[in-house]
């Protein structure tokens, strides 16, 4: 069921932005009445799902779920139609309007997609607002992953401060791990037991992180604290109460619920010792865990627990807002390009299967339209790379065009074309390769 819910995320998230993106070039080719031969959401080579002809337009449903296109007379593009480039140009066709309409038509998708970005940002922050926890207000500080233990941070360190700057009220530990992998930060400052301690954070930090796969980095950390138990389950039965806190599990001493939960992975029907600190007193309780790993008590969870701010927007507020949030994570990615095209960076490609789950095996529609909006920004760039077979390819032959007053050889598109697609499947089959290569690894 998971898998099916991520899939269908997906899938509803890709047609959206494919229709969208391929939308901003059809409607920008009719304004300058440019013919539209085809409009179509998905590939469909061989055969289609569904097709309708209304006007001059075939519009359908291709069976081959890799994008969509729009197929406009007179331009070299993915269906290498030489026989209508061999004819003399119509007045309607692509080749035969001036290189500033051509250029409009070609930016249109990527212009659509970040309007659709903008405008789901604006729509989500109406909608719901923002709720997040400070970095500030993780008042028991971070639990970190070994990586992080490595360079020298303690569970419960609190960060206060980047490179000798105070961390702002508003900044999350989620921004804080972006900046540390994107900005350049050579020094952490953290509170340990009240005195501050200053961490040196390694040139080739983010292409380690990329080696080792760490995910996490660190997280709001808070106290395990038994809230209820469930009746005829392991923990009851061990004679835990409500209130207990666990301080240590099998001796290992425990920062919280987060490193509690990191220990407690896998553990499937085995007997597990957990220290709990019941008043002043600590008690040694053994518990057997069940097949699913679970000793059955509540707790309560970061959110739950640490201070959370909230921030409501109304309509004319959520515009700005938007706008600001779609240009910070175009900036965002742009910077990760760097990460991107390293050798760390493309051992951890991976194709729709990554994709799916950064939508969550929840259908929650909160989520569903951040992340779609993250991926219709995450569409516009990589459009705009200069890549034959790209819109970006295509805007490199139309700046040489206006600046040289000279139309490319048509030869040498035709066959840059070529070699841009082949390098887009190439890259294509290695990202969804590198997807199957992990779930048979694990």
């Amino acid at each position: 069921m998971e898998y099916l819910i991520q899939g269908g995320q997906l899938l509803l998230g890709i047609s959206i932005l494919v229709i969208l993106h391929e939308f901003g070039h059809y409607a920008a080719a009719k304004y300058f009445k440019t013919k539209v031969e085809s409009f179509y959401l998905f590939f469909n080579p061989w055969f289609s799902i569904y097709k309708k002809k209304i006007g001059d337009t075939e519009y359908g449903i291709g069976w081959l779920p890799l994008g969509g296109y729009v197929k406009i007379a007179g331009m070299i593009d993915e269906s290498m139609d030489k026989e209508q480039m061999e004819k003399e140009p119509e007045p309607w066709e692509f080749r035969s309007k001036p290189t500033w309409q051509r250029l409009i038509i070609m930016l249109g998708g990527v212009i659509m997609n970040v309007i659709v970005a903008f405008f789901i940002y604006a729509m989500v922050l109406f909608t719901w607002g923002e709720k997040y926890i400070p970095a500030n207000n993780a008042t028991y500080g971070i639990y970190c992953d070994s990586l992080m233990v490595d360079l020298g941070f303690n569970h419960n360190d609190r960060i206060v401060a980047l490179d000798g700057e105070k961390i702002d009220n508003d900044v999350t530990y989620g921004e804080i791990r972006v900046q540390l992998l994107l900005d350049g930060i050579e020094e952490v400052t953290v509170n340990r037991n009240n005195k501050k301690v200053n961490i040196a954070i390694p040139e080739d930090f983010p292409q380690t992180v990329l080696r080792v796969g760490a995910k996490q980095l660190f997280t709001e950390e808070v106290p395990f604290v038994v809230e209820s138990l469930e009746p005829g389950m392991p923990a009851e039965e061990a004679g835990f109460k409500v209130k207990d806190k666990v301080i240590a599990i099998n001796g290992v001493r425990v920062s919280g619920l987060v490193h509690t939960s990191e220990l407690l992975k896998g553990k499937s029907d085995e007997k597990i010792s957990f220290t709990i600190l019941r008043g002043n007193e600590e008690k040694i309780l053994e518990v057997t865990t069940t097949e699913k790993g679970m000793i059955g008590v509540g707790r309560k969870i970061p959110s739950e627990v640490l201070e959370v701010k909230v921030k409501e927007y109304g309509f004319f507020e959520s515009i700005p807002a938007g706008f600001f949030k779609t240009g910070n994570v175009i900036k965002r990615y742009i910077d990760q390009f760097k990460l991107i095209f390293s050798k760390e960076g493309v051992s951890q490609l991976g194709g729709f299967g990554t994709i799916a789950k950064i939508y969550g095996s929840e259908w929650v529609w909160q989520r569903f339209w951040e992340m779609t909006a993250m991926i219709s920004v995450m569409l516009a760039v990589m459009n705009l790379l200069p890549i034959p077979a790209l819109d970006g390819g295509h805007v490199v032959f139309l700046t040489y065009e206006m600046i040289t007053r000279r139309k490319p050889n048509e030869k040498l598109m035709e066959y840059a074309q070529i070699g841009g697609m082949l390098f887009l499947l190439t890259f294509m089959l290695y990202a969804n390769g590198m997807d199957i290569f992990r779930a048979i690894t694990g």
